[in-house]
């Protein structure tokens, strides 16, 4: 038994907030205090230190296609930041687009233990599971791709009853072995294959007559129905284009007051006000989730410097090509399901609309008044590389800082932005409901993201240093599972992580259905498609963890 004492507990879940308490380990598990005269095996003293359970990304590409092919077009990424083997890591490299083991140790050492790739093409998901499987320590998790899909926009197209697609919707987390349904510029991608260049949420899709408005309303009603943990993960229209703020209100519109997720919301609160024809509409946007209790977003802040957009909207990516930095893009489709884009950009303090980009996601954060339905995450690597967290995290507690910095931007866009005027500051509390509580909440993980008895021993203890950035770039210990992992920001042991998955119940008639489709359309066998869990595990996971199919308590 491992005993941590006199760390001040930050621990939402519980609704404990800073009290002194220790904490006992034992099988990889939190459990209560052992009766007089037990023996503990290992003792910590942590006083002075603030204790938080391992924290959560719910939003990071991780793992699929996508991500090699970022790999793989930018090998500056990965000359200057390669990193020798030790004897207990090996060789990784990249910041932007980074390798595997590069990605589980730098996770880690910042004191996050669990990260979910949101965007699996469910036919190219083994790959994805592969590549997950071989990022070390933090436990993964996946969500799958629908509504381009030819298979559900035939079915939709055909008047299918809602039970049908409820079934097709299970059968697709079964076989893909994920633990969410993610849906892109919805008919969008699929749009972009018929020369449609823009597809806003009540514009019917130019073959199939189905709109981006029927897309959401019909897979949000399934994962309701289905009693999925996490809603709908939605990837709304017009990416990146002014005026979309009026494209998110509608998507919100269309959940029609069941649980949905907006996700990289930032980057789709645009207005069009003032003479650039660009502005903030985060003040609107941020009203809007506060007064809808069936809405909640994560960010995708961005961070100035070098970055990879790599995403599955071909046709936001397409559009964006011209601003490729380095000069190099790519765009590609699989299966006629969906496809990727991939373009290296840099973000500029001195460009007008980068500079205000870049205020309008720290004015959504703090905007939005409840930390149980904003979550934080920069859409690594779209927004920037994970490893920007600390500074953002500084960003939202200290406003003297982000003052500072933002005097440094365009002077332009610091005049469009009203965040010098928002007065919140963050507090540690806070901050562990949105990186830790709340993630956990949302994603049906019961015994993650937080610090209570019988919960997985995921913790990181951190010096409550002044600096905010300083404190949470290098925690003191990492504890994975009851393992140190990491000690003062530098990996101490590596250990293989879980794979998060949920499995409803469906109706074994669809694949009927989907045998016949799959030879008339796939390249792909039917029976090679479905991943088994002695597959999941093959491909690196240390096991699969089945969560229950049950909306969580608010």
């Amino acid at each position: 038994m491992i005993r941590l004492s006199g760390g001040r507990i930050y621990d939402p879940a519980n609704r404990v907030d800073g009290e002194v308490r220790d904490l006992f380990v034992h099988g990889g598990r939190i459990v209560t205090a052992p009766a007089p005269g037990n023996a503990i095996d290992r003792e910590y003293d942590f006083s002075g230190r603030v204790i938080m359970a391992g924290a959560i990304d719910m939003h990071t590409h991780i793992g699929g296609g996508k991500v090699n092919i970022a790999r793989a077009m930018l090998p500056e990424d990965h000359r200057d930041s390669a990193f020798a083997r030790t004897e207990i890591t090996r060789s990784g490299s990249g910041v932007a687009a980074p390798s595997t083991f590069a990605t589980g140790y730098r996770y880690a050492e910042m004191g996050y233990t669990a990260c979910f790739e949101p965007a699996i093409l469910p036919v190219n998901a083994r790959q994805a599971h592969m590549e997950m499987g071989d990022t070390p320590i933090v436990d993964k998790g996946g969500y799958a791709m629908l509504g381009n899909d030819d298979f559900l926009l035939r079915l939709m197209a055909g008047g299918a009853d809602q039970k049908l697609v409820n079934d097709y919707v299970a059968w697709t987390l079964h076989a893909t072995q994920c633990i969410a349904i993610k849906v892109v510029n919805p008919g969008g991608i699929n749009a972009f294959k018929f020369n449609a260049r823009h597809l806003d949420v009540d514009e019917p899709h130019p073959h199939y007559n189905v709109t981006p408005r029927a897309i959401l309303t019909t897979l949000t009603r399934a994962l309701h129905e289905l009693s999925m943990p996490h809603p709908l993960h939605v990837h709304a229209s017009n990416l990146g284009v002014p005026g979309n703020a009026a494209s998110t209100l509608a998507t919100m519109e269309a959940a029609e007051g069941l649980p949905i997720h907006l996700t990289h919301i930032q980057f789709h609160s645009y207005g069009t006000e003032g003479e650039r024809k660009f502005s903030s509409a985060a003040a609107s946007i941020a009203q809007a989730i506060d007064r809808q209790a069936n809405v909640s977003a994560d960010v995708g802040q961005i961070m100035f410097g070098q970055t990879v957009t790599a995403s599955g909207d071909t046709m936001a990516q397409y559009r964006n090509s011209r601003h490729a930095h380095p000069d190099k893009w790519l765009c590609m489709d699989i299966e006629c399901d969906a496809g990727c884009g991939v373009v290296p950009f840099r973000y500029r303090d001195g460009n007008f609309v980068n500079a205000l980009q870049w205020a309008i996601g720290l004015e959504l954060f703090l905007r939005v008044k409840d930390p149980w339905r904003v979550f934080l995450t920069t859409d690594h690597p779209n927004g920037a590389p994970f490893t920007s967290y600390p500074h953002l995290i500084r960003l939202l507690m200290d406003k003297g800082f982000r003052n500072e910095k933002l005097a440094q931007i365009h002077p332009d866009a610091a005049a469009h932005s009203q965040l010098a005027s928002l007065d919140r500051e963050y507090s540690l509390y806070e901050i562990a409901i949105m990186t830790r509580a709340a993630p956990a909440r949302s994603l049906g993980l019961a015994d993650r993201g937080q610090l209570g008895v019988g919960a997985a021993a995921d913790i990181t203890v951190y010096r409550n240093e002044p600096d905010r950035e300083k404190m949470f770039r290098a925690p003191e210990c990492v504890f994975k599972d009851g393992e140190l992992v990491a000690r003062d920001g530098k990996i101490v042991k590596v250990v293989r992580g879980a794979t998060h998955v949920v499995r409803p119940d469906f109706d074994r008639g669809i694949e009927k259905r989907l045998q016949d489709y799959f030879q008339r359309y796939h390249t792909i066998r039917f029976d090679n498609y479905p991943i088994s869990t002695d597959e999941l595990v093959e491909c690196g996971s240390r096991e699969a963890l089945v969560h229950p199919c049950a909306r969580p308590q608010q």
